[in-house]
């Protein structure tokens, strides 16, 4: 009976990667750091790391929202119908249409020639 669980006592047991990713992304988590790369007391390279892993959400609660901006992440915004209509206002106006020409109908062989006409595109 040394193995059975009373009931009503709560186990505690270790987070989860689960649990630990979304208390980073609820909370929020800087890391920060410098590397220097130096040879014979002359510095070569230096790197400076600045991290900040969080979700949108508290990214754009502390201000953070670079990415709304960035061209190569963001997708052009579509022409607006004012927009359209400057550029209507900069084209010339399209010539009247004429519906349909009347042209003359050839006479088929043995008939005789008479003024009928026949309308383009019939």
């Amino acid at each position: 009976m040394a193995n059975e669980q009373q009931p009503g006592l709560v186990t505690s047991r270790p987070p989860g990667l689960v649990d630990l990713l979304d208390r980073i992304l609820d909370k929020g988590l800087v890391i920060v750091g410098d590397i220097k790369v130096s040879l014979a007391n002359v510095e070569l390279l230096t790197l400076q790391i600045r991290l900040l892993i969080c979700s949108i959400e508290k990214a754009e609660e502390i201000g953070i929202n670079w990415w709304r901006f960035d061209p190569n992440l963001t997708v052009p915004a579509p022409v607006t119908d004012g927009q359209n209509d400057k550029a209507q206002e900069r084209l010339p106006a399209p010539e009247p249409e004429q519906d349909r020409l009347d042209v003359p109908m050839p006479a088929a062989a043995g008939e005789e020639k008479t003024g009928a006409t026949r309308r383009a595109g019939s």
